[in-house]
């Protein structure tokens, strides 16, 4: 099965595709969609959507990953924008029909490092580890997507998810 891992954001949405046969773990793609700052908020989500209608309709998933929001008191505007990066990433997968997973960042770093509370710098190890990378894919969204993408695909995951993990 084909995993895309999406870590949304207004401005650089990462992307992470795998395939999962028979417990072999292969990187396919990633990279990142990339919108203009100054455009108006509109076309940068049109942007989003029409990139990651793309990526689906050439590499027709089966499962897309996306992390469950989580908003610091701080900075709720971030979260907002977030959201709407995120919408999009439901939106395109809807349209496409595949099926959309969405798990907390603290489940995603126990899956892949055995802690819930993992830096970057250890879940991109993890990354390399799994996927049989030299270095951790650049900028870190990719990372985060591929992250993510292994997350579903880990059996450590189901565990996780059958001792009180949200899925």
């Amino acid at each position: 099965m084909r995993i895309l891992g999406v870590d949304p954001g207004l401005q650089c949405t990462g992307y992470g595709l795998i395939e999962a046969l028979g417990g072999t773990l292969r990187l396919i793609e990633g990279g990142v969609i990339r919108t203009d700052p100054h455009a108006p908020l509109a076309l940068r989500l049109r942007t989003l959507y029409e990139g990651l209608g793309g990526i689906l309709r050439e590499y027709e998933p089966g499962c897309v990953v996306v992390e469950e929001l989580y908003t610091k008191y701080a900075h709720p505007r971030t979260a907002i924008l977030m959201g709407h990066a995120r919408g999009m990433a439901l939106l395109a997968a809807g349209e496409h029909g595949v099926t959309v997973v969405g798990y907390p960042a603290s489940l995603i770093k126990r899956a892949l490092t055995g802690n819930g509370r993992a830096t970057k710098a250890q879940v991109g190890r993890m990354v390399c580890q799994v996927l049989g990378l030299e270095q951790a894919p650049s900028p870190d969204d990719v990372t985060d997507a591929l992250a993510l993408a292994l997350c579903h695909a880990s059996p450590t995951r189901s565990r996780l998810t059958d001792r009180g993990g949200r899925r």
